[in-house]
Formats: structure tokens, sequence, C-alpha cells
């Protein structure tokens, strides 16, 4: 009498795995790491990219279905007498780094993958967002940040540039942004219009400035709390695909989680996203369809006070990762229990 519904289970499970193998199968994967720290000042951020991948980044995103090569560790030259320029910290050092990684993004698109920039600091989505979109022309950009790192090296309070990098690439910004050497190569890449932000709670006010004059969607915390992330991720969507579906580059600081879940960075802000919120955010964009390069940057474990610390941030990195390429919590891998022999 058993066997009949066995047989139905067996279907069911079988019909599963078909299901779980074609939401994956499609995602090639290329990963860069990055250990730069030169765009801010404080050191330890450049190990970001190798306890990323030690905690089994490639192995688990093998494990749900994508295709994944790794490109290796950029190595950046160490540029003797970078003096400031202006209020500028260490200009020369992040132009070389930023050339350098916009050529290694361009490959990784040119190869045909989704590529995965690990950081280093927040100034190398200079290199990342001009990589790819000298790969796919015109891009939408969500950042998710405590910070709007929209501060022109005029506006710029501390002249760290991991501070400034969208400022370097928009359009309507190109006229602010001075002569600078090792920077010759950047031309702006993306209009303002494509721009949304999700999780700023900690802004300068000649950035409030900028952000209200150009007119760029953002999404602080107080409307994370007041709409809730369904819904912020609903009209961040419906802004981004609102002419044209673009491809989509996700810059996420791993600060715009509260510091009760990623401790492990250089500037946290209280007050930031939930785990889940986080994870929402990564499911959703992937769930688009269109995304085709992730930062993740400024994990940093020499800010860690604990090992648990820094585990909670590298593993809340990875988790971000992993849901950006398919991973669903509603689980669709093996099930752990054994079926019994009918």
């Amino acid at each position: 009498k058993m066997k009949p519904m066995m047989k139905s289970f067996r279907g069911i499970r079988a019909a599963f795995h078909i299901f779980s193998r074609d939401l994956h199968h499609h995602h090639c994967v290329g990963i860069i790491g990055a250990p730069f720290s030169k765009g801010q000042q404080r050191d330890g951020v450049q190990r970001g990219a190798d306890l990323i991948r030690a905690a089994g980044l490639v192995q688990k995103l093998k494990g749900q279905g994508c295709v994944v090569k790794d490109y290796g560790n950029l190595i950046f030259e160490d540029i003797p007498n970078d003096e400031p320029i202006g209020r500028l910290k260490t200009p020369r050092a992040v132009g070389r780094a930023n050339e350098l990684l916009a050529g290694a993004v361009l490959k990784i698109k040119s190869d045909g993958n989704t590529c995965v920039m690990l950081g280093g600091d927040h100034s190398l989505a200079i290199g990342s967002i001009s990589g790819h979109a000298a790969s796919r022309h015109e891009l939408s950009v969500l950042w998710v940040d405590a910070h709007a790192d929209i501060n022109t090296p005029l506006t710029t309070p501390t002249g760290n540039i991991h501070g400034q990098p969208l400022s370097y690439l928009i359009h309507e910004l190109h006229s602010k942004i001075p002569i600078i050497p090792h920077f010759s190569w950047l031309k702006p890449c993306v209009a303002a219009k494509d721009i949304v932000y999700i999780g700023l709670r900690d802004v300068d006010p000649e950035e409030h400035y900028i952000l209200k004059h150009l007119g760029i969607k953002m999404f602080s915390m107080t409307e994370v709390d007041r709409l809730g992330i369904a819904k912020v991720m609903e009209q961040t969507c419906d802004h981004m695909f609102s002419k044209v579906k673009k491809p989509i580059h996700l810059s996420f600081d791993i600060d715009a989680l509260d510091p009760s879940v990623s401790p492990a960075t250089g500037t946290p802000a209280a007050g930031g996203l939930t785990y889940r919120e986080g994870i929402y955010i990564t499911e959703h964009i992937c769930q688009t369809g269109l995304l085709s390069a992730v930062d993740m940057v400024e994990v940093n474990p020499k800010q860690g006070k604990t090992e648990d610390e820094i585990k909670s941030t590298v593993n809340a990195a990875v988790d971000l990762i992993l849901s950006c390429f398919g991973r669903v919590r509603e689980g669709s891998h093996e099930p752990d229990y054994q079926i019994p022999n009918p």
C-alpha cells in the first residue's frame, strides 16, 4: 500500500532537483580580488578579499550550481612620494590601482562572466564600474552603503578617496573633478538618474546638497524603516527599469549592514540594515536576471575586536554574494533526511 506514495514522493524529489538545477545552472561568475587600502587610512582592509575566499566562497558558489572562475588577486605597485593634491590623499596610488582594476573587470565581462570584485576599500568602485561600463555601455548602479561616497575632491572633509568614488563616475559631476595624476584614463560613465542608494545614514552636508541637486533616487534607513525592505526593492526596480532595462552594477559596502552584524569595517555607523534586509536586497536583484557585476568592499579584520566579530562580518559578505547568484532561503539543496526504502 505504501509503494505508490513512495513513487510519487520520489517523483516530487526528482522534479525538485530539476527545478533546483535550472534555477542555478546559468550563473557564470568571475572573481577578482583587489587587496587595496589606500583609498582610506585604516590598515587591514586589503585582507578582505582573501578572508572572503577563505570562508569558502568559490566552493559554495559551485555548490549552488554556478560556474566559477577565480582570476586571483591584482598586484598593486607601491608608488613612492604620493603627496596629497589639495585635500586628496594618495591620489596616484588610487588612480593607478583603479586603472588596473578597470582592465581586469573588462576582461572578466568580455569572457562572459558576472564579475565579483572583492575589496579592498570602496575607492575601487571607480575602476570596477569603469571597466564594467566599458563592456556594457550603460549601467544601472545600486549603491548599498551607510555613506553616499559622492564627495568631490573639493568638498571632501577627509581627503580619503573611498568617500568620493561616485563623483568621479557621474556625467553630471564631470566639471567638478580637477585634473589628477594617474586619472587621465578615467571618463565618467554613469548618469545620475541610473543610480539608486539604499541604507544611507551618515551623509555629509555637501553630499546631501549634491544628491538633492542631481535628483538621485535614495532610500535612507528612515525610508527603509518607513516603507519596509520589500517596498524599497519594488520602488528601486521601478526606478531602474522605468525606461530601458540596463545591466545592474551592485556596489555593496559591508558597512551598510548594522555593526551588530558586520562590525569589522573601517567606518561603522549604527542603525543599519539587518542581515535579513541585506539578503533580501541581493535575492531581489538576483531575481531580476540583470545583475552584471558586484563589488563587496570594506571588510577589515583589523577593525574587529574579536574573532567572532571578524567571522560575522566575513560570513555576511559571503552570504550576500551567494544570494546574488541564486541561493534562496526557502531551501534549494539536498534534503538532510534520507528517504526510507519502501
